[in-house]
C-alpha cells in the first residue's frame, strides 16, 4: 500500500496560498438603518450581527491532531473549554506566551510551517439570525486573526485566509439558514508560511485577537467608497472627489455636515453602473491637521441603508524636499505603538486603546506608528477625532534571517564596521523572501490590505511598507501596487536606505551628529524622519532634546518616532501570589529575548514612566527663553496653528518662596516655527524675594479640547532670574569650639553643645553622628566615597560593560592615612584614601577634609585624582553613600523635582521646594536598575515627620499635578506633614553645578542583583541608603541607539566638591 502524508500541501504551509474565499479588501465601515443611527455610531444598532464573546474552545499542538470532525453541524462541544474572543489563547489557559525580538519561534525554513509543535485551535459557537437582518446577504469578517485560519459555517467550508493583523471577510449568504440555529467553527493555526513575515518585536501570541461580525447587506448596497479632498494650490478650497462602489441600481445620495453638524452640500446620482463619482466644490472648508482636527461627516445613503464616515480636508506633498500639509512643514513628534494589554495581550479593549490616545495628546505627541503592523480599525476614528498623524505601517517584518546571515560571515567580515556588516547581512537576507519572487503576492496582498482598509481617513498621512525586512524587488511591487491605489500619501521605507523606492529618508537610532550632517547636503529632494529613535528602555532615554532641537533647526529633519509606547509586561504572579509584570524567558520559552520587551514610556499597565514625562517636556508647543531684563522670547512649535488658544500664567519660584505674579498677554497670531519678544508687565516684580529664583510660565488651554479639559496644562518653563548662592556663605561662625577626644585607638569622637559624632580612623568616615538623643547614622553606615551605581539597560551594552570589566562595582576605600588637628572653633580631619578594586592596578587618590564646627556641622571638602593602568574612561557616579535610620521617612529638597532626575534627563524637572517619602522617591522599574536620582539640588533634609510644625516647603503647584501620574515617585501631597528639626539632617550644596541626592530602601548591590521588582521588594532594608553625588554619568539611550554623549559623560578625571552636613 503507497501513500502520502499529507495527501496534500497544507494551505498554512503553501507560500502560493495566501485566502480561499475571500472578498476583496474594504474599507472598515458599518451599514446603518436611518441617518440617525449611523451618525450616533453604536455599533449595536449596525445592520451587523456581533460575534465575539464567549466561544467553545478546543486546543491541540498540531493541526493534525485536532478533533477530527469538530467543523461538522451538530458535532457535540458540550465538554469544550470557554474562551473569549477577542482573546489570546496563551493567556487563557492553553500553551505560554513566547517573547523573540529577532529570533523566528520556528525553525527557519521558508516557506514551510512545522507539522509538530504548531499550536492549533478550534473554535466553535452557535447564533441566530435576528428578524430585522433577515432577507440580506451576509458577510463574515474577522478584523484580526493570528496567524491563519480556516473557516466553516453549518458544516461547509468557507474559505482559508492568513496575514495575522489584516481584515478577511467572506460572502456567506448560501450557508447561513435564517430560520435555524447556525454553528460557525474555525481552525487557528499558530504558525503558517506567512509568519516567515511576521517577525515582529512582541510577544508571539495566537488565537482571534479582534472582533468578529456578520455583517448584512441588502441586495442592493454599498461595496466600498474612496474620499478625496482636493484642495487648491492656495489651500482654500477644495473639491470634494467620492467614488462609490455599489451593487445593484437605486439612488445613491450624499450629504456633507459641517464641524458643528450643520449641511455643507447635498447631491444625488441614479445608479447605472458599479461605479459612481461625487465631484462638488467645498469653499473655504475648515482644514483637518493633528493640531485642529476638523471633522466633517461624510453621509451615503443607497437602499435605505447609511454609511457615515469622517472626513479632513488636508492636502500632503513634498514639495521642494519638505514634508507638508496644507503647504506646512510637519515635525512628527511621535511614538512607535504596538498593540498590548497587561493582561489581555494583543486583544485591547477600546477603552484601554482610547486612554492611550488621550495620554499621547496630553503629553504633546502628535504622531504614532502603528508599528509594525495595522491597528485595531477604531483607532483610526479616534486618530481622526483627537488630531494625530498616523504613520499607519504593513504587517511585515522578517529581520530573524540576519541572525543566519550573520553567523555565515567569515572572520575578515566581521571584523569589519557595523554598517559594512549590516549591508552585507541584508543583502544575503533578502534573498529569503524581499528578494524573492515566489512571495511577490504575499508581500503585495498585505500592502493592498493596509491601504484598501484605511484609505479614508484623514489621520492616515503616510503608509509604510513594514519594517526590517531588508530591501528587494518585492518592496517595489508593494510600492506600486499602494500607488495605483492611492497618489495622495507619501510611501515610508526605512531598509531602503537609499531612498530609491519610497518618497523619504529614514533612519534607526542615529547619532544626532551625523543626522545633522545628512541634513546639511545644499540641495535635496526628499526629507529624513527618523522612525525610530530615543530607545526608551528602563531610566531613560537620555537627550531627547538634542534630537527634538535638530528636527527645528534644520529644514530636512522633520521629527520622529520614539521607541517605543508601553512596555509589555503580562502581569503575572509568584508562586506566594506576588504580582509582577513579565518578560522574555518568565514562562520558560525558548528562544527569547529576555527584557528587551520593556522598552517604553509606560510601564506595562500604562501609566508614565519618567522617561514619557522627559519626552513630553522635549516635543512641547511652546519654547522660552532668553530672559533679558524685561523681555524674552517665545517660540511657537507647533506646525499650522498659532499660540491664540493658549493662556500664559506667570510665577515666581524660589526657595521656600513662590508667588503668583499674575497672566502676561501673548501676542496675537504667532505663526508656527516663529519667534516673538514678550514684554514683563510693570507690575511683576522678579526681585520682590532674594536669592535663587526663576520666572515660571505656565501655559495653559483656554478652552476644551476632545482630549482635555480648559484650563489643562500645556506646557511649563522656567526662566532663570538670579542664580544659585555659593556654598561658603551658607556656612556659620560660632563662638562654641568642638571638643575633640580619643576614646579608643581607632577611633575620635568630636561634641558641639548637643551634638556628638564618633569617626572611626581605621575606615576614614563618621561612623556616628548624633543629635540630642537621635542617632543620624545607621550601624555605623557613615558617609563613604563610591563610584558605582546598578546598571540601567542602557548601560549594559555600553558603559556598563567597561565598568563591570574594570571591576567599578568592587572597587573599595582603602585609607593611607589621617591627620586631625583642632583650631579656635573647628576640628579638622584630613583622610587619605585611595579607591580601587581588588585584582587591577587602577585607583582614585582622594583627599577628604573634614571640619567640625562648634555649631554642630560638619563642611566635608573632597578631592580626587585618578591613577593606574586600565582606568575606566569614564565613572557611574561620584559622591558619598550612608545609611539613616528607617524612621528618617520623609525627604525636602529645593532643586529639581518632583520627579527622577540626571543630568541628561532633567528638563522636564523644575526648581522648586519639594517633599516626598522615601518609598515615593523610588521608581519601581519593572527590571530594576538604577533609578529615583535628583539632580541640580542645593540642599536637602532628611527626617522624622513632625505633626505640629510649619512645612519646610511650599508644595508646589499645578506643574505637579500636571505630572502627577508620571512623578516617578510620590503624588501631590503624599507627605503632606512637614520634617522635624530636631530629628532631621541636612545637606546643603550650594551653587555647585549638578549635585544629586537619592534615598531609597534599596542597595545598590540588591538592585543589580535583582531581574524582577518583587525579587528587590523582599531585600528591602530597615533602612534609608542614601547618596550625596557631585556627579553621575548621563543615561543615554545604549540599550539600542547611542551610548551617553561625550558631554553628558562622567570622564575619569580629577574632582573636587564640597557638602555641608547639619
Amino acid at each position: 500500500m503507497e501513500s502520502t502524508f499529507p495527501a496534500s500541501k497544507p494551505d498554512w504551509s503553501n507560500v502560493e496560498v495566501i485566502h480561499r474565499g475571500t472578498l476583496a479588501p474594504r474599507s472598515y465601515f458599518f451599514l446603518f438603518d436611518n441617518e440617525e443611527d449611523a451618525l450616533d455610531n453604536d455599533i449595536k444598532k449596525a445592520c451587523a450581527l456581533c460575534l465575539s464573546g464567549t466561544w467553545k474552545f478546543a486546543h491541540a499542538n498540531s493541526p493534525f491532531l485536532v478533533s477530527e470532525g469538530f467543523s461538522a453541524q451538530g458535532y457535540d462541544v458540550s465538554t469544550w473549554a470557554g474562551i473569549q474572543v477577542p482573546g489570546i489563547w496563551q493567556l487563557q489557559g492553553w500553551g505560554h506566551p513566547q517573547y523573540t525580538n529577532i529570533k523566528y519561534p520556528v525553525f527557519v525554513d521558508p516557506p514551510n510551517a512545522p507539522f509538530d509543535n504548531n499550536q492549533t485551535g478550534c473554535y466553535v459557537r452557535n447564533f441566530d439570525i435576528p428578524l430585522r437582518l433577515r432577507g440580506h446577504q451576509f458577510r463574515l469578517r474577522f478584523e484580526g486573526v493570528d496567524s491563519a485560519f480556516h473557516v466553516w459555517i453549518n458544516g461547509q467550508q468557507v474559505g482559508y485566509s492568513q496575514g495575522s493583523r489584516n481584515a478577511s471577510e467572506f460572502e456567506v449568504t448560501a450557508l447561513i439558514d435564517e430560520s435555524e440555529t447556525n454553528t460557525i467553527a474555525v481552525q487557528v493555526y499558530q504558525y503558517c508560511d506567512g509568519t516567515y513575515l511576521e517577525d515582529q518585536d512582541q510577544w508571539r501570541f495566537s488565537g482571534i485577537f479582534r472582533d468578529v461580525y456578520l455583517h448584512a447587506f441588502p441586495e442592493a448596497h454599498i461595496e466600498d467608497f474612496r474620499v478625496q479632498t482636493l484642495l487648491d494650490d492656495d489651500f482654500e478650497n477644495a473639491e470634494l472627489r467620492v467614488e462609490v462602489n455599489t451593487v445593484g441600481s437605486g439612488t445613491i445620495a450624499l450629504k456633507l455636515l459641517g464641524p458643528k453638524g450643520e449641511v455643507v452640500l447635498e447631491s444625488s446620482q441614479a445608479v447605472t453602473k458599479a461605479g459612481t463619482t461625487f465631484s462638488e466644490q467645498v469653499r473655504s472648508p475648515l482644514k483637518w491637521t493633528a493640531e485642529s482636527p476638523n471633522l466633517y461627516k461624510l453621509v451615503l445613503s443607497f437602499n435605505s441603508r447609511t454609511v457615515v464616515y469622517n472626513v479632513g480636508f488636508r492636502r500632503i506633498e513634498i514639495k521642494d524636499g519638505i514634508y507638508q500639509v496644507n503647504g506646512k512643514r510637519i515635525v512628527f513628534r511621535g511614538v512607535n505603538r504596538h498593540e498590548h494589554h497587561p493582561l489581555q495581550g494583543r486583544a485591547v479593549p477600546f477603552d484601554f486603546m482610547k486612554q492611550d490616545l488621550l495620554m499621547m495628546k496630553k503629553h504633546n505627541i502628535n504622531a504614532i506608528r502603528t508599528c509594525h503592523q495595522p491597528s485595531d480599525p477604531r483607532l483610526y476614528s479616534l486618530a481622526d477625532e483627537l488630531g494625530l498623524w498616523i504613520m499607519d505601517e504593513a504587517d511585515l517584518e522578517c529581520h530573524g534571517f540576519a541572525e543566519i546571515e550573520e553567523m555565515t560571515l567569515a572572520a575578515e567580515h566581521r571584523a569589519k564596521p557595523f554598517q559594512d556588516r549590516m549591508t552585507m547581512i541584508s543583502r544575503g537576507a533578502a534573498r529569503f523572501t524581499s528578494d524573492n519572487p515566489v512571495w511577490r503576492e504575499q508581500y503585495v496582498d498585505r500592502a493592498r490590505r493596509l491601504v484598501m482598509r484605511d484609505k479614508n481617513h484623514p489621520c492616515v498621512v503616510m503608509w509604510s511598507l513594514g519594517n526590517e525586512a531588508f530591501y528587494g524587488c518585492n518592496f517595489q511591487s508593494m510600492y506600486d501596487e499602494i500607488r495605483s491605489i492611492d497618489q495622495s500619501r507619501p510611501i515610508h521605507y526605512e531598509a531602503d536606505t537609499k531612498a530609491q523606492t519610497v518618497d523619504l529618508f529614514s533612519r534607526m537610532y542615529p547619532q544626532i551628529k551625523d543626522i545633522i550632517e545628512f541634513a546639511k547636503e545644499p540641495k535635496f529632494t526628499k526629507p529624513l524622519v527618523l522612525c525610530e529613535f530615543a530607545h526608551a528602555m528602563g531610566n531613560g532615554p537620555g537627550a531627547i532634546k538634542e534630537y527634538i532641537d535638530s528636527f527645528y533647526e534644520y529644514p530636512r529633519l522633520q521629527g520622529g518616532w520614539l521607541w517605543e509606547w508601553a512596555n509589555h509586561g503580562l502581569l503575572s504572579k509568584t508562586k506566594s501570589g506576588e504580582e509582577f509584570y513579565a518578560y522574555g524567558g518568565d514562562f520558560d520559552d525558548e528562544p527569547n529575548d529576555y527584557n528587551f520587551v520593556m522598552d517604553g514610556v509606560l510601564f506595562s499597565n500604562h501609566t508614565p514612566t519618567p522617561g514619557l514625562i522627559e519626552y513630553s517636556k522635549a516635543i512641547e508647543p511652546v519654547q522660552v527663553s532668553d530672559l533679558r531684563g524685561e523681555t524674552f522670547t517665545i517660540v511657537n512649535r507647533y506646525d499650522t496653528i498659532t499660540l491664540n488658544h493658549l493662556g500664559c500664567e506667570a510665577i515666581l519660584v524660589g526657595d521656600n518662596n513662590r508667588h503668583l505674579l499674575g497672566q502676561i498677554d501673548i501676542e496675537q497670531d504667532i505663526g508656527p516655527h516663529t519667534s516673538c519678544q514678550v514684554a514683563i508687565p510693570t507690575n511683576f516684580d522678579l526681585d520682590s524675594a532674594g536669592g535663587e529664583r526663576y520666572l515660571q510660565l505656565d501655559f495653559r488651554l483656554k478652552g476644551a479640547t476632545p482630549w482635555a479639559e480648559a484650563g489643562h496644562l500645556v506646557c511649563s518653563s522656567q526662566l532663570k532670574v538670579e542664580g544659585p548662592v555659593p556654598l561658603s556663605p551658607l556656612r556659620t561662625n560660632t563662638m562654641y569650639t568642638p571638643i575633640l577626644s580619643r576614646p579608643t585607638l581607632a577611633t575620635l569622637e568630636i561634641t558641639a553643645e548637643t551634638v556628638r559624632f564618633v569617626f572611626s580612623l581605621h575606615s576614614g568616615k563618621i561612623t556616628s553622628f548624633r543629635k540630642d538623643d537621635t542617632e543620624m547614622i545607621h550601624a555605623n553606615m557613615g558617609p563613604e566615597l563610591t563610584l558605582y551605581r546598578a546598571l540601567t539597560d542602557n548601560d549594559r551594552p555600553q558603559d556598563g560593560r567597561e565598568w563591570k570589566d574594570k571591576l567599578v562595582h568592587l572597587a573599595k576605600t582603602h585609607v593611607q592615612n589621617v591627620d586631625w588637628w583642632t583650631s579656635s572653633n573647628s576640628v579638622v580631619l584630613v583622610v587619605k584614601a585611595k579607591i580601587a578594586p581588588p585584582a587591577l592596578s587602577w585607583c582614585i587618590n582622594t583627599t577628604t577634609r573634614y571640619t567640625f564646627s562648634g555649631d554642630g556641622s560638619v563642611h566635608i571638602s573632597c578631592k580626587g585624582s585618578p591613577e593606574g593602568q586600565n582606568l575606566p574612561s569614564t565613572l557611574p557616579r561620584i559622591g558619598f553613600e550612608f545609611a539613616t535610620p528607617s524612621s528618617f521617612d520623609t525627604v525636602a529638597w529645593f532643586g529639581r523635582g518632583p520627579g527622577e532626575s540626571y543630568k541628561d534627563k532633567k528638563m522636564s524637572q523644575q526648581f522648586g521646594n519639594w517633599r516626598r517619602s522615601v518609598d515615593d522617591l523610588w521608581v519601581d522599574y519593572e527590571f530594576p536598575q538604577e533609578g529615583g536620582n535628583r539632580t541640580d539640588v542645593r540642599w536637602v533634609t532628611f527626617g522624622c515627620v513632625g505633626a505640629n510644625q510649619e512645612s519646610l516647603e511650599s508644595e508646589h503647584n499645578e506643574f505637579e499635578s500636571m505630572h502627577a501620574t508620571g512623578d516617578s515617585g510620590g503624588r501631590p501631597g503624599s507627605s503632606s506633614r512637614s520634617i522635624s528639626d530636631k530629628k532631621s539632617l541636612t545637606a546643603k550644596f550650594g551653587a555647585q553645578q549638578g549635585f544629586n541626592f537619592s534615598a531609597s530602601h534599596y542597595t545598590t548591590k540588591d538592585v543589580d542583583g535583582s531581574t524582577h521588582p518583587y525579587e528587590l521588594h523582599r531585600k528591602k532594608k530597615d533602612y534609608v541608603v542614601v547618596r550625596l553625588d557631585a556627579d553621575h554619568h548621563g543615561l543615554g539611550t545604549g540599550s539600542c541607539g547611542p551610548k551617553t554623549l561625550k558631554n553628558y559623560a562622567l570622564k575619569t578625571s580629577d574632582f573636587e566638591f564640597d557638602i555641608l552636613l547639619i
